[in-house]
């Protein structure tokens, strides 16, 4: 990723903000590139592409000649998924943290047999991948073994939450550089132990694993 697409995407978490906030509501027109280039401190090709990026994702809408305006992706009826693609990064960690969380209570008092076999093999299959040095297939197993576990929690509603996250998750994968296969083998033994607590139904070893992996945004 190139310096002007970090600070773009840093430019737009602080836009959602804006948005999410209430500072700007739907039909008003935010400030001109001007404006937000001395408010963020970037230069205008940085500006540009954050509000390229939005727009595709219809969250702004641009006017030639009148401007660029909040549309309506930003109400209530906005698809989950949709609404967690555009929330700041800091927010969207929140979230999922209590999410998570409430998944490994759950887990620890309804899995099944079958549930902690599936975790296992995603499990076995991740550290096939970070020893292959493959990122996409550490990828898959990872989101593969926390999908596994958000089902094992037998609440529907939060394996369906969780759903939403993991595509959310890919794409932040996906987005990293690629020397961050490093960090699947840095939280391997983490995983591995949150999975141990999970099935030995160990509360208090399960969200002390998963918060240390939170360290590592994995």
């Amino acid at each position: 990723m190139s310096k002007r697409e970090k600070l773009a995407d840093q430019v737009i978490a602080r836009l959602q903000e804006q948005i999410s906030l209430g500072k700007w509501k739907k039909g008003d027109k935010i400030p001109a590139e001007p404006e937000l280039m001395a408010v963020f401190r970037v230069g205008r090709s940085t500006i540009r592409e954050a509000i390229k990026t939005l727009a595709k994702n219809g969250v702004l809408t641009v006017q030639q000649g009148n401007g660029t305006f909040v549309n309506d992706s930003t109400q209530l009826e906005e698809p989950l998924e949709q609404r967690l693609r555009r929330a700041a990064q800091e927010e969207l960690n929140q979230v999922r943290t209590i999410v998570e969380r409430e998944i490994i209570r759950l887990a620890i008092k309804n899995h099944t047999a079958t549930h902690i076999r599936d975790m296992q093999q995603a499990l076995h299959e991740r550290r096939l991948a970070v020893e292959a040095d493959n990122y996409e297939a550490a990828i898959n197993a990872d989101i593969r073994f926390h999908t596994t576990l958000a089902i094992a929690s037998s609440n529907s509603v939060l394996a369906d939450l969780f759903a939403s996250f993991s595509h959310v998750l890919r794409t932040s994968f996906q987005r990293r550089d690629e020397g961050s296969v490093v960090q699947f083998g840095q939280t391997h033994i983490l995983h591995e132990q949150l999975l141990q607590a999970v099935a030995g139904k160990n509360e208090t070893a399960a969200l002390a694993a998963f918060d240390a992996l939170l360290d590592y945004n994995l």
